[in-house]
């Protein structure tokens, strides 16, 4: 144990001895799926679908196992996860179209925090939180580099005939006049890899925005149907409905990129420099001709996409970073979205801005005692206002519609399917007035009735 806080001393901010050298600031790449659910990889149960690059990862690092998204959808997820804001404080809290979703100014972002410590900083895939003209744009949001997709619909076209790079617009021309060759995941994560293998002297912030396994937008007219891909690879043969085939072929598709991220770092000779994240923006879909049934994605856990329940909040995160995060630790430490940016600007050895609802994880990472969350709490307004908060095991929902408060006891029933809230009815006013407390009202997204 002395050594290794040796050497997390020298590494992570926070950590210093009074023998230690001097601090280095890790590098920080942070690798987002797109509806992935939290039974979808083999270190998190998946039995069908092999993930050996991700599984891998976990061994290496540390898989945490009450991780939470921001949110239940893409947009709101990303504006907790960039503003270290839960969604009863966020800007963004549903999914729109990008000049009426876009971040502001004053939302400050953890890209911006980390720019501002002298980090160089890239975002390549789909950002979701502001379109060209409007002030969410990523090069206005602290990123030095940007590629990718910035609306939701767009980054879903994954053979699409643009891409932004920069304030600039990029046509493809091996996806014109009839011709589809250039695979949206490929063109970013041939980017990402060619950032990564930049000489640089500054540690850097790398946002890796997957599209994957997100449904095609433009569903019906290629391989994979609603869940396209090149090819179906390893599952071709199999049994299956063709998109399930294409949902598979996703799975492995993702899982080798993230492999080739961990090898460039390796031989650039940054992997024990880096601290490597992996998570997905919320729960599994049913979208594109997939059910999320299929391959038991969302694993022992009740809802998916857009529900409040925890299989549409509650993800699979895995972060590594050799020498410094224990091999092989699982850690049931309960954190979500909002508490990266207090944890970039801990490892980068800021402070963050005032008014943050997160608690930094950084601790967690190297094996310091861990601040606990008093309560964690989402809501969720693209349909009918939905809430939930967790405190301790207690889980309380209330579904759209003016439904009853629900209550679960997540330490007897992971998968939320008693509702007991009848029998435990101070537990139940205490969650309601939390609700309460946690929901800011936003002039933007209005709730019924304020």
């Amino acid at each position: 144990m002395t050594n290794r806080r040796e050497f997390l001393s020298g590494l992570l901010p926070g950590l210093a001895l009074a023998q230690a050298r001097p601090v280095r600031r890790p590098n920080i790449v942070l690798i987002l799926a797109d509806d992935l659910g939290y039974g979808d990889l083999g270190c998190y149960g998946q039995e069908t679908i092999p993930t050996p690059h991700l599984d891998r990862m976990a061994s290496e690092g540390m898989r945490f196992t009450q991780a939470y998204s921001g949110s239940t959808v893409c947009g709101p997820s990303r504006c907790s996860l960039m503003t270290g804001l839960h969604q009863g404080h966020a800007r963004v809290r549903g999914n729109r179209a990008s000049i009426d979703a876009a971040l502001r100014p004053s939302d400050l972002t953890v890209s911006e925090l980390l720019q501002s410590a002298g980090y160089d900083t890239a975002l390549f895939g789909k950002w979701h939180l502001g379109g060209a003209h409007t002030n969410g744009f990523p090069l206005k949001k602290g990123f030095d580099e940007y590629y990718g997709f910035l609306s939701g619909k767009h980054a879903q076209i994954y053979y699409p005939h643009h891409v932004w790079d920069g304030y600039k617009e990029y046509f493809i021309d091996k996806n014109r006049a009839g011709t589809e060759e250039a695979y949206s995941q490929d063109l970013v994560m041939e980017r990402a890899i060619g950032y990564l293998e930049q000489p640089r002297e500054s540690p850097f912030f790398m946002m890796l925005a997957s599209q994957i396994p997100h449904a095609d937008s433009e569903a019906g007219r290629r391989v994979g149907d609603g869940m396209t891909v090149p090819e179906y690879g390893q599952f071709s043969g199999r049994d299956w409905p063709n998109p399930e085939k294409g949902f598979a072929a996703m799975i492995a598709r993702l899982d080798r990129d993230v492999g080739r991220v961990l090898d460039t770092l390796r031989r650039q000779g940054l992997e024990r420099d880096t601290l490597v994240i992996f998570t997905s923006d919320n729960g599994p879909h049913r979208e594109g001709g997939h059910s999320p049934d299929f391959f038991n994605s969302n694993g022992p856990l009740r809802g998916i996409k857009r529900d409040l329940y925890e299989g549409g909040i509650r993800v699979p995160m895995i972060a590594r970073l050799p020498g410094a995060v224990e091999a092989g630790a699982v850690s049931g430490h309960a954190c979500a979205f909002w508490d990266f940016l207090p944890t970039a600007a801990e490892l980068a050895g800021v402070e963050p801005p005032p008014g943050t609802d997160g608690l930094s994880f950084a601790p967690e990472l190297s094996g310091r005692p861990q601040p606990e969350h008093d309560h964690l709490y989402w809501e969720f307004l693209s349909r009918q206002y939905s809430q939930a908060v967790r405190q301790g095991d207690w889980k309380a929902v209330r579904s759209p519609g003016g439904a009853p408060l629900e209550l679960y006891d997540l330490a007897d029933d992971l998968g939320e399917t008693r509702d007991v809230a009848a029998g435990h009815p101070a537990v139940a006013r205490r969650m309601d007035e939390l609700m309460s407390a946690s929901h800011v009202a936003s002039p933007d997204w209005p709730v019924e009735g304020e």
